[in-house]
């Protein structure tokens, strides 16, 4: 069996501005059919909904940041209000007149659910829309699209509980066939060509029935302090120090994972577990063991108290999860 998918990105769209109707330009310019995928490039979403702003765009950064998750000179990378990790927040200034930028959409999932149901109502087709951006990846140089917004999709393949022709059964395998699919409908529409519009055919199966939006891409976003790398490293050593709030690093660790690392980093601090916390009792350098300890519980997850010093004056630190 020969699987055929095909891709198509038409010219002549011209400059969008606020207040376009998107699926208009997308039933003018792409032939479609049912169980096609419809890629529409976030830039001219947000300038059909009105977000271009004037001025340099460090000026919206912070309106458009949750957090800072790093910096290096110029560059902050931040997680912004749709939970997307990105450079800049994701705010765009090329392809606009010069001295503008663009935000992202506001609810890029809504702004596609409204364009699938337009084409549908207007024209009968039954598509799934996916609204894209421009991404960097943490481990490797370069950028790709990725799926910001998408209804009528399936976002991932859940191939867990299968098993691979060898017979090896596959866990945790999902592949986010959005992302996969963004990636690929640039290939067609290029950076620098004006073709915002693209169409993927061969992939009905990844189409969901009509009225049925989905999960969205919001699916694909990991829930905040799900991500094993929530903080750069400079970052996330700084805020061990200041003993900031919150734990990016996720739920409290397992204890035997603490306790490893206390072994590391305090040999032969640990003592014999007296239920379900830790105990340490500190040696060295009294300020410096605590520094460390305090270091430790924080990116663990995990809280410092005190037990009353013995007659020796000698100090027991315990340590307990911070949730139960």
């Amino acid at each position: 069996m020969t699987v055929r998918v095909t891709l198509s990105a038409p010219d002549g769209i011209g400059e969008v501005g606020a207040g376009d109707d998107l699926a208009a330009l997308v039933l003018a310019h792409c032939d479609l059919a049912d169980g096609d995928v419809v890629i529409v490039t976030g830039k001219v979403v947000s300038k059909a909904e009105g977000r271009l702003r004037a001025g340099d765009r460090t000026a919206s950064l912070p309106g458009e940041t949750v957090r800072v998750v790093a910096r290096r000179g110029p560059t902050v990378i931040v997680r912004n209000h749709l939970g997307l990790t990105m450079a800049a927040a994701g705010i765009d200034a090329s392809n606009v007149a010069v001295g503008h930028h663009l935000l992202l959409p506001e609810d890029p999932d809504r702004s596609a659910r409204r364009i699938r149901e337009q084409v549908a109502l207007r024209a009968g087709h039954n598509v799934a829309v996916l609204v894209t951006d421009t991404a960097g990846r943490a481990w490797r140089t370069g950028q790709t699209d990725i799926c910001i917004g998408a209804a009528g999709l399936r976002v991932t393949e859940d191939l867990a509980g299968l098993t691979d022709p060898h017979g090896n059964p596959l866990v945790v395998t999902a592949p986010a066939v959005a992302d996969e699919i963004a990636g690929a409908a640039e290939l067609a529409t290029g950076k620098l060509g004006g073709r915002p519009l693209s169409v993927l055919r061969g992939r009905p199966d990844l189409v969901l029935p009509a009225g049925e939006a989905g999960p969205g891409a919001a699916a694909l976003v990991r829930g905040e302090g799900e991500d094993l790398f929530g903080l750069g490293a400079r970052e996330a050593v700084v805020q061990a120090l200041a003993g900031g709030a919150g734990h990016v690093f996720g739920a409290p660790a397992a204890a035997e994972d603490l306790a490893a690392a206390l072994d590391r980093v305090l040999p032969g601090a640990l003592l014999p577990s007296d239920g379900s916390d830790l105990r340490l009792q500190v040696t060295g350098p009294e300020a410096e063991s605590r520094t460390a300890l305090r270091m430790l519980a924080h990116a663990f997850g995990w809280l410092v108290s005190e037990d009353p010093r013995s007659a020796d004056g000698a100090a027991t630190l315990r340590l307990r999860p911070s949730t139960p």
